[in-house]
């Protein structure tokens, strides 16, 4: 499998932003919050370019990420892969490559995950663990 992760581009919001609504349609549904506009304010919110990286497999968009590493202490604020993609080591083998880089350079990461949201086992599964929560997320951190 070959992985690649370019940055993203202005130009790719609103792909990126269909890809985050697939990605969490289910989750949201579940706690009948699922609301596209809504979903798409708070990418909109966050996203920044120069922090997007493209999660592309094999040639092909899988997902992406945001990742805020300019202090010691990152914060991951989006981390989506598309259902098609989901379940095949992806995910792992990138959050695996965060933590590794992550832990070369002394920092830890910090994210929210969905409460309810499969991710929440996935994060545990890679060695966060959970700092917080509130109403709707779960916030965990990772310490290298």
């Amino acid at each position: 499998m070959m992985l690649q992760t370019p940055l993203a581009q202005e130009s790719d919001f609103d792909a990126l932003s269909e890809l985050r609504l697939a990605a969490m349609r289910e989750s949201l549904q579940a706690l009948g919050r699922f609301d596209p506009e809504r979903s798409r304010e708070r990418l909109r919110a966050g996203f920044e370019p120069a922090l997007t990286r493209h999660i592309i497999v094999d040639g092909e968009r899988a997902g992406f990420y945001i990742l805020d590493d300019r202090q010691t202490v990152w914060r991951l604020t989006h981390f989506y892969l598309s259902p098609e993609h989901s379940g095949r080591g992806i995910g792992s083998r990138v959050l695996r490559e965060l933590c590794a880089r992550a832990r070369t350079l002394g920092a830890s990461i910090e994210l929210g995950a969905l409460k309810g949201s499969r991710s929440n086992a996935f994060y545990l599964a890679h060695g966060f663990e959970k700092v917080g929560e509130s109403e709707w997320d779960v916030e965990y951190r990772y310490r290298a």
